[in-house]
């Protein structure tokens, strides 16, 4: 059997009496006077549900308060990152061409060591061909040499037998021939020890340039192995800057190649930084080589310009920065007036009356007044068949034609036109058509 339900209350009355007192709410017309009596349970049910509300109110601003500290936390560190990421690619790209400078240098040394080896074999090659013909002059010189120590020996025979007056012309004439073969023969001897003392330092300057050729081989390999570890690192960092650009233009689908060749179609002058480099004179570049690899560096830096470029030019950013919440998606919804369902092609964001509104890309505005539905609305034409509406401002800061930054004020949050509250309506329409902007914000959450 369970407890009445008259008496429990009558108990919880009695036992709340104490603390919270009958009381009683007199309500009063022009001809009667009639009251309400609040008992101690009615009054400590109110109470109840006063303090979970109050303590609800309490936990849920805290909630979105913490949020709204993690979100500005989040961007900041993006965009030290970003910072960081950009000095250390300076960084790498002053060392990249200091690596470039020494091996060129290294490459001139390394040429003109070579030259001069050259130089010194082909003069080894001449003094060992003059050596050669020295020696074939020597043995010439001395079969003659032999054979006029026979005639020497034959005419002192002839003089020994003969000992005539008649034979005495003949001799002196032997002997004075004899007397200039000495000589000749003493000539030879010494220019073939010089051509041999020549031939020694010849050899001794060519093993030393070969030695030198040697080293300054080594250190252009040394050159070429720290120039390919800097190149990898260069290659890499492009590699993990470009991955988070190509992901977030592909996230709100536009398709890298395509972006990439309008911009490149209307930015025709190129940095000085990112030309080409062009050193070989062989007509064409090894592809594994330092002029290859820092080139296609240099393209791949040029590529990221471009999508920085078509970036700044596209509306990836938020429209508004302070303190706002969503109340409306995009897609067919409940319409807050009519009570029906209608399609909306955009997203709304409530906050302060005057709150700035800020271009969320650089463009050109195309219309700045009161339209319908939208109230006060600014339209900003974009690259790529971009558009984007901002309705329902309370003040417009920007006039028609004018040329835009992301980031620039265009106006303050209001509700004019169809609105039910202080809001800002955000569009963005590609070729005419409404696309969801939360596809735009989310694929740049990480990269700005």
């Amino acid at each position: 059997m369970g407890v009445p339900l008259r008496p429990l209350t009558d108990r919880l009355n009695t036992a709340l009496e104490r603390y919270l007192p009958e009381k009683r709410l007199f309500l009063r017309s022009e001809d009667s006077t009639r009251f309400v009596r609040l008992r101690p349970l009615s009054q400590a049910t109110i109470l109840a549900c006063t303090t979970a509300f109050v303590a609800w109110s309490f936990v849920a601003s805290s909630i979105v308060f913490i949020d709204t500290l993690a979100s500005g936390d989040q961007r900041e560190q993006t965009r030290r990152e970003q910072v960081y990421f950009e000095q250390r690619l300076s960084e790498l790209a002053a060392e990249r061409d200091r690596a470039a400078a020494e091996a060129q240098a290294a490459h001139n040394r390394y040429g003109e060591a070579m030259d001069r080896v050259a130089r010194m074999q082909g003069a080894l090659l001449a003094a060992e061909q003059r050596n050669a013909e020295l020696e074939n002059g020597i043995e010439a010189l001395q079969a003659g040499l032999r054979e006029r120590l026979r005639e020497r020996d034959t005419a002192r025979a002839r003089l020994a037998e003969l000992e005539s007056d008649t034979l005495t012309d003949e001799l002196v004439q032997t002997e004075n021939r004899l007397a200039e073969v000495e000589q000749t023969l003493d000539f030879l001897m010494h220019a073939l020890a010089d051509t041999a003392d020549e031939r020694e330092a010849m050899l001794a300057m060519a093993e030393s340039a070969i030695q030198q050729a040697e080293h300054l081989a080594l250190e252009y390999r040394l050159i070429q192995d720290r120039n390919h570890r800097i190149f990898s690192q260069l290659e890499q960092a492009v590699e993990v800057s470009m991955l988070p650009l190509e992901r977030m233009f592909r996230a709100a689908g536009l398709p890298p190649e395509q972006l990439l060749q309008q911009v490149r179609a209307g930015y025709q002058t190129r940095s000085a930084s990112l030309m080409p480099i062009s050193i070989s004179t062989s007509g064409t570049l090894d592809p594994d080589g330092d002029e290859a690899r820092a080139n296609s560096v240099l393209e791949a830096l040029e590529e990221i310009n471009l999508y920085r470029l078509a970036a700044q030019r596209t509306p990836f950013a938020m429209p508004v920065r302070a303190g706002v919440r969503q109340t409306s998606g995009f897609g067919t919804r409940r319409d807050p007036r009519t009570g029906g369902r209608r399609m909306h092609n955009g997203v709304d964001w409530a906050g302060p009356q005057g709150t700035p509104i800020l271009s969320t890309g650089a463009g050109t505005v195309t219309f700045a007044g009161r339209q319908g539905g939208y109230g006060n609305l600014v339209i900003i034409r974009h690259d790529f068949g971009i558009e984007t509406y901002y309705a329902h401002l309370h003040t417009i800061n920007v006039n028609v034609g004018q040329r835009v930054s992301r980031g620039d004020r265009i106006g303050g949050m209001g509700t004019t036109g169809r609105s039910t509250g202080v809001h800002l309506h955000y569009e963005i329409r590609v070729g005419g058509r409404p696309i969801n902007p939360m596809t735009y914000i989310r694929a740049a959450q990480n990269v700005f």
